[in-house]
């Protein structure tokens, strides 16, 4: 069921490319420069020429580190020693807790109830106190807003902060620094900082290449509302790839809408199919939400035929007895 929102609420001043700028030298003691791979048989599959920017050996296991990083450490000190609160479905979660934990500094992650158990356990395994709270981004926020009351610490949100898509953008810009010729740069968009921080980054170093996000059609919020210039929620969304089912934020909304980003749908079938592939060719695990931009460069869903393609893989945390599960 798709519900429109209220005329939104003014946005915050978009980040530009000097934050980026500033976010990758911030955050460089803190991440991996992540390596770019490819692949003959992808690219025969595809019919293009892939290089995938592998965020699943990131630190906590996706991009999500490099935001949550920025955020951290762009406190004050003052700001900082109140701790900070998020809500996540699991990897934004485990990088604040790391970020805050290599800074000394309490955190609080909010997590629905049914996040995979994998992701659960690194939230805690990093530091961070996790609350649950329902499946749904009204329960997210609701508890997020208690939690902060309760314990006067700052919010870090996962996808409409800032700072966290200057982070974000970082893994773009080093695989435009590796690859500089690409025609496309496409990534999953769930509440669009990844995307939104891409297409910062994309414009700045490659401002002839497309830009495009990838996202399940059974989550397909972030096309409706490009299409519609204003965010047009999915009441249920219905995936596997669980770090895709945010509503995509106004400020990412924003971003994408100045740099003519565009969006691709494909169904869960098509993404488990791509992250078995993507598996068995390069030899290394990615998760549902990662897979779907592979997807749908299989799926020719992104037209991109004989042409040059940055992918940015998000992430490898899943649970295996359950990702084998689907798979069999």
């Amino acid at each position: 069921m798709l519900v429109e929102t209220q005329t939104p609420r003014p946005v915050q001043t978009l980040p530009t490319y000097a934050d980026v700028e500033a976010a990758a030298a911030r955050i460089a003691s803190y991440v991996h420069r992540t390596p770019v791979v490819t692949s003959a048989s992808l690219d025969r599959a595809a019919g293009t020429s892939l290089f995938f920017k592998c965020e699943n050996l990131q630190r906590v296991g996706a991009f999500k580190m490099r935001g949550a990083a920025n955020a951290v450490w762009s406190l004050t000190d003052d700001e900082a020693r109140r701790g900070v609160v998020t809500h996540s479905s699991g990897n934004h979660g485990a990088a604040v807790a790391r970020a805050a934990t290599q800074r000394g500094i309490p955190s609080w992650v909010v997590m629905p109830d049914n996040a995979p158990k994998a992701k659960r356990r690194a939230v805690e395994e990093m530091g961070a106190t996790v609350v649950a709270c329902e499946p749904t981004l009204a329960a997210r926020e609701a508890t997020a807003a208690r939690l902060l009351a309760e314990t006067g610490a700052l919010l870090l949100h996962p996808y409409a902060d800032p700072r966290v898509i200057a982070g974000q953008g970082t893994a773009a810009r080093e695989l435009l620094e590796e690859v500089p010729d690409v025609d496309l740069v496409v990534t999953p968009v769930g509440g669009g900082g990844l995307l939104a921080g891409t297409a910062i980054a994309t414009a700045a170093l490659a401002p002839h290449a497309e830009i495009w996000g990838a996202e399940p059609s059974g989550a397909d919020d972030a096309r409706r509302s490009l299409a519609a210039g204003r965010v047009v929620p999915v009441d249920s969304p219905r995936t596997v790839a669980d770090g895709l089912r945010a509503t995509i934020g106004e400020l990412p909304l924003a971003i994408l809408l100045a740099h003519g980003a565009r969006i691709a749908a494909v169904d869960d079938a098509a993404t488990l199919a791509a992250m078995r592939l993507f598996w068995e060719r390069t030899k290394l695990v990615v998760e549902p939400s990662a897979a779907v931009p592979i997807a749908a460069l299989l799926a020719r869903a992104i037209s991109a035929d004989g042409r040059r393609v940055g992918v940015i893989v998000s992430g490898g945390n899943l649970d295996l007895p359950d990702a084998l599960f689907a798979l069999s």
